[in-house]
């Protein structure tokens, strides 16, 4: 199909990856020029700044938004797209050029780290409609909604975040720095006592380690923490790990990586539409690797809500599956 002949604005976070998203844009700027998409730039200067943005483009008009950041820029493009009232969400097209640390949204729909490729799925590659999540939480008292396009992650997975964030003010940005701060990160987290309601059926009350719920399958860089998740069959998948001994995750970290993580005989799976997580005392959530609020957590599904552009590949793949 390809979009090279459409206008683009372009959000670009020039701090994505630790400042690829500034050093980098030049190359991409040409990349895109040479492929003959008609770009527009504009840099965000604060935390938010891409969720006001989306709004002004969308009401001035725009209609393909290429994201130039990671997973925490793609999820505030995504929520102003739900806080913009010009047009309903899916009638924008979203394309990523991935600068991030993680990267995992691109990565489950085939979108390259290079970035001739992520340019050339622009030009020659295909619309999808995937799923967005919908969470409430608690912060400050009171109830607020936030859109997830990636995954969530409840208890220990928001605490590696926050620890992740605090090394990232201080300028530590690699990739691996998920899964050095995942193990290092054991030792100072204590399994909580949570409830958990799937389609309004409890399925679990006791103590869980950690919480990931997800539209897609990767985070952490590439973690395949819910390998059978799909983007576009309504669906909340969800990853439950009772409290477990850093042996045996150490033993098989291989499972985390290779899509095997449900052979880990403390993880659990579940899938719904609709997710109700309370908890004793509150756990901390995640949403595309950005900190939220607390429990209690009610999630819902909006199904085929956002247009993206895919891979070629990817979208064959789709086809061959039905």
């Amino acid at each position: 199909m390809g979009f090279a002949d459409e206008k683009w604005f372009v959000i670009v976070n020039p701090v994505a990856g630790g400042g690829r998203g500034l050093d980098h844009f030049p190359l991409i700027s040409r990349l895109l020029r040479e492929a003959g998409v008609h770009a527009e730039p504009v840099f965000t200067e604060h935390k938010f700044h891409a969720v006001e943005l989306t709004v002004t483009a969308v009401k001035e008009g725009y209609r393909h938004i290429i994201v130039v950041g990671g997973d925490g820029t793609l999820h505030e493009v995504v929520n102003g797209l739900f806080i913009q009232q010009e047009v309903t969400p899916s009638e924008v097209l979203l394309a990523m050029i991935p600068v991030g640390t993680g990267n995992d949204w691109a990565r489950s729909f085939g979108t390259s780290n290079r970035y001739q490729d992520a340019v050339r799925n622009i030009v020659e590659g295909e619309a999808f409609l995937q799923d967005v999540g919908q969470v409430s939480y608690e912060e400050s008292q009171f109830r607020q909604t936030r859109y997830v396009a990636n995954v969530a992650g409840v208890g220990f997975d928001a605490h590696v975040i926050r620890q992740i964030s605090h090394q990232e003010k201080r300028g530590f940005t690699r990739r691996w720095h998920y899964t050095i701060n995942l193990l290092r990160s054991y030792f100072g987290y204590k399994p909580t006592g949570i409830k958990i309601w799937v389609d309004d059926k409890r399925v679990f009350n006791g103590l869980v380690f950690s919480i990931a719920l997800g539209i897609c399958k990767y985070n952490g860089g590439g973690i395949q923490q819910l390998p059978d998740a799909v983007a576009d069959d309504g669906m909340w998948d969800v990853t439950l790990v009772k409290p477990i001994h850093i042996w045996h995750v150490l033993f098989r970290l291989k499972y985390l990586y290779n899509g095997g993580i449900y052979r880990i005989g403390h993880v659990r799976h579940a899938r719904g539409s609709k997710i109700r997580i309370e908890s004793t005392p509150e756990v901390s959530l995640e949403a595309d690797g950005e900190l939220l609020g607390e429990t209690p957590l009610e999630f819902s599904i909006l199904p085929r809500a956002i247009r993206v552009v895919v891979s070629k590949e990817f979208a064959e793949r789709k086809e061959e599956r039905g």
